[in-house]
């Protein structure tokens, strides 16, 4: 793995001009600001722009409008996030205009599909540095040729690279942290750009892995999530461990109280892990398990590789092996080609599950997918419909589950002090409910133990003992 510091990205092209840099920052009070779009994996790359930027001697602005450097880390899993980003670059023009000194750059699964980063500099040629997934380490290179030479620079590798590790990070949040397993993924499923913009499968060596939650702990971290594409995967096609494994290891770091992790792909959910999560007293019990479809016929356009057998099955085996388990899903509606039948299915299949709660997706085409090119499109007042009612089961489901932990204690993770009401603070459980309480800011960052007096449907309101 390669090893990397804030010196090596800033070696240019000699020691000369790399004094020149340094001279251009002396004395400056410079801004920064980091947009994010997309999953949690996207969060935990801003975590790494960041933390580059405050090395570079950069503070945190307000807003966007202010800094001095902006950076956009972009999604295109789903058309909204581009549209978002497409509109917020837009208003930036006039800001730019009046304030020519702005950079203003665009990273992330966006510039690294296909043919996109030619188009965002054709339609926004104030913007000063583009570069996809594989090569954030290089953004302050980019960036100081950008400043000094006053020419545009854009890198997007065609190719995934090997991991940089050591890599700089401004985690905000006082007791709780991401940490990365694996990039990349190899499933390819129909509908999704993912494997094509984020690379194949590279999973981090578990020594690595292991000696940054050992620092995290050391700084005051009491519980992690791990991430991965698909963190059942981790460690296969290589020499190292398995998943379930490095649960296990996790699981003995004195300090460390909660592991977490997502997303899980049912295809690779083994026994092992069943058994890990189960055993293991710091792995919280919470899954996270995307479905997708509840009819066989969509998941094997879908190619998804399981059954609505094989994932009712999964779901057995977790409950019985932990009776108290949550999970939550993914599901897409107006797949191409759903009929009404297979939307009862997937209705059907969240019954019987009864989910905690699930992030519902109308289904969005995606250039370069099989998908994009399936005939029979679904027209928007079917998805419309069917989502609607999707909503309402979910909505009914989440306030059933919500309300088997009334009148029990929980202990839950104190974020912070509630902005609606600042008598109040919440946090999330180990089962991953959002819960509020009485409380003070002193106690962010604590585990405190609260008895559920009343639900909502997205939160749990208690009392703390």
């Amino acid at each position: 793995m390669k090893q990397a510091n804030i010196s090596d990205f800033c070696a240019l092209e000699d020691k000369e001009y790399l004094s020149k840099v340094k001279e251009f920052f002396k004395d400056k009070k410079h801004t920064y600001f980091v947009e994010t779009y997309g999953c949690q994996m996207n969060v935990r790359i801003s975590q790494t722009l960041a933390g580059m930027f405050q090395e570079m001697g950069y503070v945190p602005a307000e807003s966007k409008e202010e800094a001095d450097a902006v950076i956009f880390n972009t999604c295109c899993v789903r058309e909204g996030a581009e549209d978002r980003l497409l509109g917020n670059l837009g208003k930036l023009k006039q800001i730019k205009k009046k304030k020519p000194e702005m950079l203003i750059m665009v990273c992330g699964c966006m510039v690294q599909e296909q043919g996109s980063a030619e188009k965002l500099k054709k339609r926004f040629p104030f913007c000063s540095v583009l570069f996809g997934t594989h090569n954030v380490h290089e953004m302050p290179k980019l960036m100081f040729s950008a400043l000094t030479k006053g020419e545009r620079q854009v890198s997007v590798w065609e190719k995934e690279g090997d991991i940089v590790e050591n890599m700089p990070a401004l985690r905000e949040k006082e007791a709780s942290a991401f940490v990365n397993i694996m990039y990349g993924c190899n499933n390819f499923c129909s509908y999704c750009i993912v494997p094509y913009v984020r690379g194949r499968e590279r999973s981090r060596r578990s020594e690595d892995i292991i000696a940054e939650v050992r620092q995290l702990v050391k700084e005051g971290k009491k519980e992690i999530t791990l991430l991965g594409q698909n963190v059942n995967s981790y460690g296969k096609n290589s020499d190292e461990i398995s998943f379930p494994e490095l649960l296990r290891e996790l699981n003995k770091i004195d300090g460390l109280e909660r592991i977490r992790f997502m997303t899980s792909h049912p295809k690779d959910l083994s026994d092992q892990l069943i058994s890990a999560m189960a055993e293991c007293e710091k792995v919280c019990k919470y899954i996270h398990l995307p479905v997708q479809s509840g009819s066989n016929r969509i998941l094997k356009l879908m190619n998804r590789h399981y059954t609505r057998e094989d994932y009712l099955l999964i779901v057995k085996k977790l409950r019985e092996k932990m009776p108290d388990v949550a999970i939550s899903t993914d599901i897409i509606v107006g797949f191409p080609t759903e009929s009404e039948q297979d939307f009862e299915d997937t209705l059907d299949l969240y019954k019987q599950v009864c989910y905690n709660s699930a992030f519902t997706f109308v289904y969005s085409k995606r250039i370069g997918t099989p998908a994009e090119k399936m005939e029979e499109q679904i027209p928007a007042e079917i998805t419309k419909d069917r989502m609607a009612r999707l909503i309402a089961l979910s909505e009914e489901c989440c306030l059933r589950a919500n309300e088997k932990y009334l009148g029990r204690t929980l202990e839950v993770l104190v974020e912070g002090v509630s902005k609606k009401d600042e008598s109040l603070v919440f946090g999330r459980s180990d089962c991953g409910r959002m819960v509020t309480f009485s409380g003070c800011a002193c106690l962010t960052g604590k585990i405190v133990k609260v008895k559920i007096t009343s639900v909502k449907l997205n939160t749990l309101i208690g009392e703390m003992e």
